[in-house]
């Protein structure tokens, strides 16, 4: 058992709506632990083929149209980037503008990040987000003033971006889930203008594995022998599966979709990922929880076996039987309104101690 915080019998957050919602959690009904599903995925899903790495692109640029929510900067002397980037668009327009007299509530300075695949053509649209780099609150209504983007600092730009920011809520405003407002994203904001190198097809080429483990290395290379022959592909290491291709040079593009369109049986591995946002639990795979007891901020979780005559609930306590699928702690957790930070820190604790056994990710 691992305690994060003692816990103190002055937090409580007890209340007769929070008691209900325990009683329904603790009298529904759960289903007991399965054995690893087996799904079937195709190759493609699981690797990525050797060179045919995205390229990423970058560039700095302006968010205009804030509701006075953008940064807080003045001209003058000591104008910010934000400021001159805005001398340098109205230059651009043969517009001269004294800095000083420039009030910056309306336009926030941005990083503008996306990945691109090698494939894409010129004329190719992608997915882009915006991140502010000053001190601005909100990035909600504002549109994306056209930016260059390069793969390097001093490159030649290879890609477009603009664009009506999306700002997600994140789930319901609340002072333990703030909706964070100063990243955006545009589907498809971003536009290629300059075709990318393209990796050359050879006659022997590496799959390289998303997630490196030998039994699928295995399991891929064996189906890769069974659709096109013996000795097609090996297995060089954990990470990667060596594929010789005997057709021609023109036949190979054709050869190689073939086989990354094979499936193969694709053990669901337990994982469970925390939203640090807005405290979205997601989990993959049966998966319960055994018996433990943590104890983190104002929060003691307690999983074992209860009493029949068991039904008062304990501030600041959430009590589940042992052997609980993890949806069912999450929404119990959820229910008496525990913080998102101590959500991930409880159910990190869970992974540490050995009550759950899924890969616990908390983004």
């Amino acid at each position: 058992m691992r305690h994060f915080a003692m816990h103190s019998a002055g937090h409580s957050i007890a209340g007769s709506a929070r008691v209900a919602a325990l009683s329904l959690i603790l009298g529904a009904s759960f289903v007991p632990s399965l054995a690893h599903a087996q799904n079937d995925v195709k190759i493609r899903d699981l690797t990525a083929q050797e060179g045919a790495m995205p390229v990423r692109l970058v560039g700095y640029g302006l968010a205009v149209g804030l509701d006075g929510t953008g940064d807080r900067a003045i001209g003058g002397q000591t104008a910010g980037p934000t400021v001159q980037g805005v001398i340098n668009t109205l230059r651009r327009f043969n517009i001269e503008v004294p800095p000083d007299l420039i009030r910056m509530r309306n336009v926030a300075a941005v990083l503008v990040t996306a990945e691109v695949s090698p494939y894409l053509r010129a004329g190719g649209r992608f997915e882009i987000h915006v991140s502010s780099m000053g001190d601005a609150r909100s990035l909600r209504g504002g549109v994306l003033y056209m930016t260059p983007l390069v793969a390097d600092a001093n490159g030649p730009a290879l890609a477009s971006a603009q664009g009506s920011l999306m700002v997600s809520d994140g789930g319901a405003t609340s002072r333990y889930a703030p909706t964070h407002e100063t990243t955006a994203r545009i589907p498809t904001g971003g536009v290629l203008e300059a075709d990318l190198p393209r990796p050359a097809i050879a006659a022997v080429s590496r799959l390289l594995l998303r997630e490196p483990d030998l039994g699928m290395a295995t399991r891929i290379a064996t189906a890769i022998n069974g659709a096109m022959g013996e000795k097609t592909a090996i297995v060089e290491d954990e990470g990667a599966v060596i594929v010789t291709l005997a057709d021609s040079v023109q036949q190979k593009p054709v050869a190689m979709a073939k086989i990354r369109d094979l499936a193969v049986a694709s053990e669901v591995r337990p994982r469970l990922v925390i939203d640090g946002r807005d405290g979205t639990v997601v989990a993959g795979g049966d998966m319960v929880v055994g018996a433990a007891t943590v104890s983190h901020g104002a929060i003691t979780l307690a999983i074992g076996q209860l009493a029949d005559n068991d039904t008062a609930a304990i501030p600041g306590s959430v009590r589940l039987p042992a052997g609980i699928p993890v949806q069912r702690v999450a929404t119990a957790l959820h229910a008496v309104q525990t913080p998102v930070n101590e959500i991930a820190a409880i159910f990190a604790a869970l992974r540490e101690i050995g009550a759950i056994t899924a890969e616990v990710v908390v983004r």
